[in-house]
């Protein structure tokens, strides 16, 4: 079989992806179950909490593309940063590109969500991570968000996510038909 199949009954192939088969159901039960970090967490941390969090950091013009920053991991999983930089580079890509033309997204990412994806970043490593004291050169000079996370369970993730996503995308759908 090529490619994999979704939580709603699609084939996705991640090498030759499609934006007519990117579905916002498939994104909200996936990163509802993926945990952040390769699961290196102290406790259950999902990518779809993640998204929300950056989204509260964001003017409400980036919120869509603060929820979907994360949804190739939909299609590729949740990997580590070093590992990203080398081994999904081309995949992501292509499917970002799918997920901005389903959605109507410019491909380059807001400058306020690049910020607060390492915001919450900083406060995840607070929260969440084992000590280590080495210096993660992304977060130099960033500051973790006063508040202490609470992680939701899966089900909170998916029901939570799901709603802000369907929500941001009747607000954008209005705010283009206006």
């Amino acid at each position: 079989m090529s490619g994999i199949l979704t939580y709603t009954g699609k084939r996705f192939d991640p090498w030759s992806p499609a934006a007519n088969l990117i579905e916002p159901r498939d994104i909200t039960h996936s990163l509802a179950l993926l945990c952040r970090f390769n699961g290196h967490t102290r406790e259950f941390y999902s990518v779809a909490q993640h998204s929300c969090m950056v989204a509260d950091l964001v003017p409400d013009e980036d919120k869509l593309a603060a929820l979907l920053h994360a949804a190739t991991e939909t299609y590729l999983g949740n990997t580590g940063r070093p590992l990203k930089e080398r081994v999904h580079v081309d995949a992501e890509d292509w499917i970002w590109h799918c997920i901005c033309t389903r959605f109507n997204l410019d491909r380059k990412l807001p400058v306020t969500v690049r910020h607060a994806d390492l915001v919450a970043l900083a406060t995840e490593r607070r929260d969440l991570m084992p000590t280590d004291p080495a210096i993660w050169d992304c977060l130099v000079g960033i500051e973790p968000m006063v508040e202490i996370i609470r992680p939701w369970s899966a089900a909170e993730a998916r029901t939570t996510y799901h709603q802000r996503l369907m929500d941001q995308l009747a607000i954008e759908n209005r705010r283009k038909a206006a």
